[in-house]
């Protein structure tokens, strides 16, 4: 359930799109990373378009209800999927509990949310974690900072129970916010990180670490299924998999290294040409991030191909766009235009594919929410390695 204290019309799905394609670039520990990112306009920042947004909001605000599979080890619990940009889902932190909308990011280790320390302006619009009201805070002297190209945010690492519906971490390390720029009017209260604990810049034990240590899941394995232009039915689930969310074989594929959720990738194509990822490339399988991300000369030439102006097209020629194809593992994944397609509210379709200018070495593709949409996927921590098949 989104709570009151956020304000949705101070929200567009332009600065969401921002925030959600860094959550995988995170800074670590007391290093400063500075990722440059290029503002993608996706909602006009008009008067009626924030009504609309705001009464989606209303007539939408249900509270998720987390279930466990009867006969199974398996706890699944909901996401809240928001104009197929921002996928949270409730936790509880404290005792007693208290309770915050965060984004489930693969591309980050740690779990963060606002506070009463912040003593930013902005921080009013979020809801804040109070510590002197649970009786198991605990508190540290250790600080931390992260720098975005948007914004930046300084905290400080605590302790405290936190809740993932039935699940359940005790003195569990995370970050709260104590002054931040560049968050304002965002629609969630925090991130909980869903990578490995070497990329950790909290310099603690991520929760599903913890969960699995303490017992709380019996397999160390966890899944998205993300939802498709619907506020319900997205989950994420944590100590198997429910076949029932996806169809046909589950395909498994390795890590390149233990510590980050990246695989070797084979090519893309479009009409069995092969536009991007020749001689084989990397790619990063990201839930905290919207779009699919490449290098932005790839990406500039995949959206000339499509005749894009701007990253959009007009909507009434989205059924006549191919399928692209991502060759992962010797098998196709075929994305359709109305899957990288996303509608904007003015009529236009804005083409799901975004430059990333972050200079590397390695041909390194980012697979978003545009691709997870469409393929059910599957993290296992014990074998290091990503399940994807075809969603229901």
């Amino acid at each position: 359930m989104l709570r009151t204290r956020i304000s949705p019309s101070t929200w567009s799905q332009e600065r969401s799109m921002n925030w959600l394609v860094l959550l995988g670039l995170v800074a670590f520990s007391d290093c400063i990373v500075k990722i440059p990112l290029k503002r993608v306009k996706i909602m006009r920042k008009t008067r009626s378009e924030k009504i609309m947004l705001n009464n989606f909001l209303k007539e939408h605000a249900y509270r998720l209800y987390q279930t466990s599979s009867p006969g199974s080890n398996i706890t699944t619990h909901p996401l809240r999927n928001s104009q197929d940009v921002i996928y949270a889902g409730n936790i509880t932190i404290g005792t007693p509990p208290q309770e915050f909308q965060v984004v489930f990011d693969t591309g980050s280790s740690d779990l963060w949310v606002h506070s009463v320390f912040c003593t930013s302006r902005l921080c009013s619009s979020h809801v804040l974690f109070r510590h002197h009201e649970s009786s198991t805070f605990r508190s540290t002297k250790r600080r931390f900072r992260i720098q975005y190209s948007s914004g930046w945010m300084k905290g400080v690492v605590v302790h405290d129970t936190v809740r993932i519906g039935d699940l359940v971490s005790t003195d569990q390390p995370f970050g709260l916010s104590m002054e931040h720029s560049g968050f304002e009017g965002m629609p969630f209260d925090g991130v909980l990180g869903l990578s490995y604990p070497n990329i950790s810049f909290i310099g603690g034990i991520p929760i599903f670490d913890n969960l699995k240590n303490q017992g709380a899941i019996s397999e160390p394995v966890f899944a998205f299924y993300l939802s498709k232009s619907k506020p319900e039915g997205s989950v994420v689930m944590f100590g198997g998999v429910d076949k029932s969310y996806y169809q046909g074989t589950l395909n498994w594929v390795p890590l390149i290294q233990v510590g980050k959720w990246r695989v070797r990738m084979d090519r893309i194509s479009m009409n069995s040409r092969v536009i991007a990822c020749n001689d084989g490339c990397e790619a990063t399988v990201d839930t905290g991030t919207s779009l699919i991300l490449g290098p932005g000369r790839l990406v500039d030439n995949i959206l000339r191909l499509f005749g894009a102006t701007k990253h959009y097209v007009s909507c009434s020629v989205v059924n006549t766009l191919p399928s692209i194809d991502f060759t992962i593992n010797g098998i196709n994944y075929p994305l359709p235009a109305q899957a990288y397609t996303i509608k904007d509210s003015s009529g236009d379709c804005f083409i799901g594919f975004r430059g990333s200018r972050v200079n590397r070495s390695t041909e390194t593709w980012t697979l978003g929410d545009v691709f997870l949409r469409q393929y059910f996927s599957v993290f296992d921590r014990g074998n290091d390695r990503i399940g994807l098949a075809q969603a229901v």
